[in-house]
């Protein structure tokens, strides 16, 4: 009974706690929903291109996989799987794991360039304050601004870098004690450290007016050279920015120069001799401005070693200028290096055609071609040149991988790929295998890209320009083809019962200057030769194309299908030749390997032998002189004239 009464009591409890437990479950899914889709947002490596033909080539999309921290399964959307909420201790190490800046990320450039202008404030800045003191007491309230301005920069830049991961085998390192240790042990962390040190608390001794107790601040140099090094990446004027670059470095140099120059003749005496910086009384020298142009004037004339200053009387002044007169040389060679590669590197392209164009010339003046035909090929190598489409591109790409290759493709060629009907359906593979093959050409006014009755052996896709379909004479225009239009799929394909074939049935001329993908049939065959299904998706489509246009005999498939089985055994047949040749040759190589050795061991198995007999005939005649006559007994033994064997 008392059991009985227990498992009743227990019964009777068992709804209320149940819906405690539901309603408690709801509101943790509900608020672990919110967060796991804020994470999941927040996670996303790359936005989903909406153009399905992308996706086709790309395949799905990864999804973000659960953290390795957390236990909670997330569905497409993001939501709880399981409806289960398990507490993670590591749920605030996960939320710190997601402040860890990838050098690739925009935000990271941005700051880059505020760390830069910070930098280059005290480049400028505090040298010009340290050696101008009207500079410096006139508008201390602001430098002393700017200064710590710059310096919860600084420090705020010594953190960002201890959380700045690193590419390991091509994966970014989030784990912070990696990150530290790899940017401890470099040299920049030392310049770092070095460039935060409080060391403007000098002031409570020597006052507030000494900006000499921040040069420390210039040492944090390396993040503005990795700004204008991620600079030169980025930008798609590599040259000029260089050339920039270089500038900017030359007036720092003419700047820091000029502030040591009036620097040594404060030192000395303003005006005490005819080398340093004039009396700062006399008109025309007293305002601040008027000191600094005249330094930078100086400065200017001495480091580009061009003189026409008067000549230092003191030893100091000497020392000073003869070290002025070395940078000097320094930088002129440094700009004329680096100015005459960069010239070179952004003509290398223009000479490179120019050569092509010379070339051109030499040979049909060689061979006397005519002077309306060479007017007509120099004027397709100026359209090439204006309309920027000189580059070989398949050198320029040669060097990628076929992936990126075929990214780069899909992105250049997509709007007109995507407007050929044959292509709508086929399998993405085969798509970047057709985007790799396709060679684009260019025409002239005039030119003729295909004839009625040749034979078709390339399909061509209208990039730019337009074709007219013409009579014979020429002339007489039948339609017009724009950009995006495309023509010869169907006589590459070799469809069973074309009455055509696979011979072009209209004559097609360019208006004008015209831009063409060319396709040619030895690459689609070898490209559908790995997609069966492909091949055949493709012959249906030209199949019915050709039954709209009334062009398909289908009483003649079946002795289209014995040709083309005749050319498939043949092209079977081809393979199998190659194949055995290859094989043969290993075989033959092989072979000659084998009676190489074979020859090398029986020369020395004949050296061996001979020098065996050698030794038998020298023992046969040291035995013949020791012990009288040898005889050969019965028994096949050589023995001696007493009877007793002699053992060789």
């Amino acid at each position: 009974d008392l059991k009985m009464t227990g498992q009743l009591a227990e019964r009777d409890r068992s709804p209320h706690n149940l819906s405690v437990k539901t309603s408690l479950e709801e509101e943790i899914e509900r608020a672990e929903s919110i967060l796991s889709r804020g994470f999941v947002q927040r996670h996303k490596t790359e936005a989903l291109r909406p153009d399905s033909f992308l996706e086709r080539f790309r395949g799905p999309e990864l999804r973000t996989a659960p953290s390795r921290i957390s236990n909670t399964q997330l569905d497409a959307n993001g939501n709880n799987a399981k409806g289960i909420f398990r507490y993670s201790p590591f749920a605030y190490r996960k939320k710190w794991d997601l402040f860890v800046v990838s050098p690739s990320d925009d935000v990271y450039y941005r700051w880059l360039f505020v760390i830069a202008l910070a930098v280059l404030y005290n480049w400028f800045l505090v040298v010009a304050r340290a050696c101008f003191d009207e500079l410096q007491v006139s508008n201390y309230i602001c430098w002393l601004v700017l200064d710590y301005l710059s310096d919860a920069l600084y420090i705020t830049d010594t953190c960002v870098r201890l959380r700045t991961g690193f590419l390991e085998q091509g994966l970014l390192v989030k784990d912070h004690a990696k990150l530290r240790d790899s940017y401890i042990r470099t040299l920049q962390f030392k310049l770092d450290l070095l460039s935060i040190l409080p060391t403007d608390l000098g002031y409570i001794s020597t006052g507030i007016h000494t900006p000499q107790l921040r040069f420390n601040r210039l040492l944090r140099f390396p993040r503005m050279f990795e700004f204008f090094d991620r600079t030169e990446t980025r930008t798609n004027y590599p040259n000029i920015f260089r050339i920039c670059n270089l500038v900017l470095y030359i007036l720092v140099i003419i700047h820091w120069n000029a502030c040591i120059f009036y620097a040594i003749s404060k030192s000395l005496g303003f005006g005490s001799d005819t080398w340093v910086f004039p009396n700062i009384s006399k008109p025309g020298y007293s305002t601040l401005t008027q000191s600094y142009v005249y330094c930078l004037y100086w400065s200017t004339l001495t480091l580009t070693t061009i003189g026409e200053m008067p000549p230092p009387v003191r030893d100091e002044e000497y020392v000073f200028v003869v070290f002025d007169f070395l940078v000097g040389v320094l930088i002129f060679a440094t700009i004329v290096g680096n100015v005459g590669s960069m010239i070179a590197n952004m003509n290398a392209t223009r000479a490179e055609f120019q050569a092509r164009i010379d070339a051109i010339k030499h040979y049909m003046h060689f061979r006397k071609v005519s002077r309306e035909l060479e007017t007509r090929v120099i004027k397709w190598f100026d359209y090439l040149w204006t309309n920027k489409k000189a580059v070989d591109e398949q050198e320029v790409l040669k060097n990628l991988p076929n992936k990126l290759r075929a990214e780069i493709a899909i992105n250049v060629h997509l709007e007109t790929l995507k407007k050929v009907r044959i292509f709508q359906d086929c399998e993405a593979g085969l798509l970047v295998e057709l985007v790799l093959k396709l060679r684009p050409q260019v025409f002239s006014p005039g030119d003729y890209i295909c004839r009625k009755g040749d034979i078709g052996k390339e399909m061509y896709i209208i990039k730019e320009g337009k074709l007219a379909v013409v009579a014979d004479d020429g002339v007489t225009q039948y339609a017009l083809l724009t950009a995006g239009s495309c023509f010869g799929e169907i006589s590459i394909l070799n469809i069973k019962g074309s009455k055509m074939g696979n011979r072009r049935t209209a004559n097609i001329r360019s208006l004008g200057y015209s831009d063409l993908f060319c396709l040619s049939k030895d690459d689609l065959m070898e490209a559908v030769t790995e997609y069966p299904d492909a091949k055949t998706v493709l012959e249906e489509r030209g199949r019915e194309i050709l039954m709209k246009e009334g062009l398909l005999d289908e009483n003649a498939q079946s002795g289209g299908l014995q040709k083309e089985d005749t050319e498939e055994k043949v092209e079977r047949l081809e393979s199998s030749l190659d194949t055995l040749q290859t094989r043969f040759a290993r075989l033959l190589s092989e072979y000659t390997h084998t009676q190489q050795r074979l020859k090398q061991r029986v020369t020395l198995l004949e050296h061996f032998l001979n020098q065996t007999d050698c030794c038998a005939e020298a023992n046969v005649n040291d035995m013949d002189e020791g012990a009288g006559t040898v005889t050969e007994n019965e028994t096949g033994f050589v023995a001696h004239t007493d009877g007793s064997p002699i053992r060789l």
